[in-house]
């Protein structure tokens, strides 16, 4: 429990460096440029606090404003924890864990996490979506943004979680030149280089252009595998004149990788495994060979105009495009269910995901009478393909975890000779169009509304050797409303929430009982209902910032097994899941800046076919009932130590059934603790810095019906040049 004690001592800072602030006196100042007002303090105030993110509501709303959750992990917060890879920078997201790491596979390659008892991938850009099947490089990264709650009123459902979403918010160029350019050595022979341009392109500063790029290439903590990869992210801004702006956002990674396959253990008989031995035995063992590696190339381009149509009113049309190639081969091992052996399921994939997105929005800043107002309303076309055109599944060798042998002649020759001649080809499309109104009004300076609404039109194919379907048409609608009251203005609010998402769900292939009358059954959409209440704060002349909140999500209309036909499936299960976050980040006193969050969550399946198994029982994809983090740092504002600076933190969750059903058992993963240092030194010039992930070198476990080890002790040392 480490990192509980960690929070404790977290939250002492905070309020001893609160009752220190009572004294201190700071020149406060407007932001000119800003249209939210937005009180900035003078120094190291709340660095890792961002007040406002447009992405979260379409709309420049305030964070006590709003009535819906959202965690925005800043860039200066990962570069203070050194952080080379996504799922770090991940850490600091209340709530947060992850499920799978990145396969490379087909459609669903990235990252899986888990928010609010539900499965989520990383799929938007600055608010639009951008499909990966690999990782997303941190270097051009100036927030991720979880937002929490069923958001499919703003955002949709094509690519987003009843739990929420989460959105990439990139870097942008300012009006100065600036350069900086980082090298960050680290455990396992890894080498990453970082760089970061941005220039004005004329004597006007209208035109800017901003690159930033990374090369990065190592080893893993196991006996195999590796990953490499090249990031390029070019951006540019042209300001036409005071009303017309042009924005152009680019990435492209290239990327190659020997993923250890992960070990799924068995849904469809009782569990052979009781303990983690013998997964501990072979928590080094990587059964996989750097010969079997699989590449991910991926392009998203966005291009933005925002056109300034009077006082009150913008005009912002975006089209948006990603498209990630798979190419090379994926495995995972299966439960024999004798307690010890794993059969080696082995493909060589050659996929396309691509997706296309346009909008336009009119965001409008006004009054009624004299009541302010804030609307956004738009159209939404989007458009995605998935294409499969690779080997079969085949089995290749099996596993033994207590001798830790194998089989599998894991040489390239082999493999492409087992799999030649075979072949599964598959593709789905689907196409949503969309249009939305999101509306707040402050009905006193305290009191303000939020109401909002979308409507979606889906089409849909898919074409498989397991389905053949085609989806002609179906309407969704999804409300949103939400309230805010601030008791102290700017200080505390009070809101609440009620927000709606869904599912287009595809339709299926069934049959009667006796396996006669073949057909196609279409399915409505699935929908989750979130109701939510908590309190915000701003407190301390902005030095601490915090959010509590209390949400029940109810999924209703999922379809399920027919318990009557087997050959059949119909709509009627229900999840539901409810819990507590906590979410603070401070600056209690100069230099000192702290990001903590907790949280609880229950999840339960409420009806399903008891035959499945699940009736009753925590969902696999629900995670950890309680999650923790913490990050306090403390940096020298004075003296001839000034620029130093010192890290702890770390993450704790409580253990995670990563297999749950009545009918197979429960195998559960352990609770963990796990504790990470820094020391830093900045000037104007350099900035050096030494990073220890899992201080205590703790083995520790992660999975969804997986039983998946994670990084041991790193560290990672980084020098940055700045101009």
């Amino acid at each position: 429990m480490r990192t509980i004690k960690l929070l404790s001592l977290g939250f002492l800072f905070i309020g001893s460096g609160a009752l220190a602030q009572e004294t201190e006196k700071n020149e406060v100042k407007k932001d000119s440029v800003k249209t939210l007002n937005e009180v900035i303090i003078n120094g190291n105030v709340n660095k890792f606090k961002k007040d406002s993110n447009p992405t979260v509501s379409k709309m420049p709303l305030k964070d006590l404003e709003n009535p819906q959750v959202y965690n925005s992990i800043s860039g200066e917060l990962l570069k203070e924890q050194v952080v080379t890879n996504f799922n770090d920078g991940m850490k600091n997201a209340t709530g947060v864990t992850r499920l799978w790491e990145s396969t490379g596979r087909a459609g669903d390659g990235a990252e899986f996490y888990s928010m609010r008892g539900f499965a989520v991938q990383p799929t938007m850009v600055n608010g639009l979506p951008a499909l990966n099947n690999g990782t997303i490089d941190p270097s051009h990264i100036e927030s991720i943004d979880v937002i929490k709650g069923p958001s499919g009123t703003l955002f949709g459902s094509s690519v987003i979680s009843y739990g929420g979403l989460i959105n990439i918010t990139t870097k942008k160029p300012y009006k100065d030149f600036g350069a900086e350019v980082t090298y960050n050595p680290s455990t396992y022979n890894q080498d990453r280089v970082t760089a970061d341009l941005n220039t004005p392109l004329n004597a006007r500063k209208n035109v800017l252009l901003r690159i930033s790029t990374a090369y990065q290439k190592g080893n893993t903590f196991q006996d195999h595998g590796f990953g490499e990869s090249f990031f390029v992210a070019p951006s540019f801004t042209y300001e036409a004149n005071d009303r017309l702006t042009f924005l152009v956002n680019t990435q492209i990674t290239n990327r190659e990788a020997a993923n250890a396959p992960m070990i799924f253990l068995s849904r469809f008989v009782p569990l052979s495994f009781h303990s983690m031995d013998l997964f501990e035995k072979n928590y080094k063992n990587s059964f996989t060979s750097n010969d079997l590696s699989i590449k991910n190339p991926t392009y998203s381009g966005q291009f933005q105009t925002l056109y300034k149509l009077s006082k009150s009113w913008t005009s912002q049309t975006v089209i948006s495009g990603s498209k990630s190639k798979t190419d090379g081969y994926y495995s995972y091992l299966w439960d024999d269910s004798n307690g010890d052996s794993f059969t080696r399921k082995i493909s060589k994939a050659d996929g396309n995901t691509a997706t296309i997105d346009i909008q336009q929005n009119f965001i409008g800043d006004f009054k009624i009478g004299n009541m302010p107002n804030k609307i956004v309303a738009g159209l939404d076309y989007y458009n995605s393909k998935i294409e499969n055109n690779g080997t079969d599944w085949l089995n290749h060798g099996t596993v033994s975890l207590a001798n830790g042998t194998d089989t599998g002649d894991l040489s390239l020759e082999a493999v492409n000779t087992k799999l030649a001649g075979t072949s599964y080809i598959s593709n789905a499309k689907s196409t949503a169009y969309s249009a939305y109104v999101s509306d707040v009004i402050h009905f006193l300076p305290q009191l303000s509304a939020m109401a909002s609404v979308r409507v979606d039109y889906f089409e849909g194919k898919v074409k498989s050797p397991y389905e053949d379907s085609e989806n002609k048409g179906q309407t969704a609608v999804s409300p949103k409303l939400g309230l805010v009251y601030q008791p102290i203005k700017d200080r505390v609010s009070v809101f609440a929430n009620y927000m709606n998402g869904f599912v287009n769900v595809s339709p299926k292939s069934v049959t009667d009982i006796d396996g006669s009358n073949p057909r196609m059954k279409s399915f409505d959409p699935e929908h989750a209902n979130q109701v939510e209440f908590g309190v915000k704060t701003n407190l301390y002349k902005n030095r601490i910032s915090a959010t509590a909140s209390y949400y029940n999500i109810n999924v209703t209309n999922r379809v399920m097994a027919d318990p009557t036909n087997p050959n059949n499936s119909i709509q009627g299960a229900e999840v539901v899941s409810r819990g507590v976050e906590v979410s603070v980040i401070a600056n209690p006193i100069n230099g000192m800046n702290i990001v903590a969050g907790f949280s609880n969550n229950h999840s339960e399946v409420k009806k399903d076919n008891p035959a499945s198994g699940y009736l009753g029982m925590r969902p696999e994809e629900a995670g950890p009932e309680t999650v923790a983090n913490l990050w306090a740092s403390y940096t020298i504002t004075y003296g001839k130590l000034k620029g130093l600076g010192f890290g702890l933190g770390g993450n704790h969750a409580s253990e995670h059934k990563t297999l749950n059903r009545a009918n197979t058992g429960t195998f559960t993963l352990p609770s963990y603790s796990i504790a990470n240092s820094a020391i830093t030194y900045t000037n104007n010039r350099f900035n050096v810095a030494l990073k220890l992930n899992n201080i205590f070198n703790e083995k520790y476990y992660t999975g969804w019906s997986t039983v998946t080890p994670q990084a041991l002790r790193t560290l990672t040392a980084g020098i940055t040049y700045k101009i």
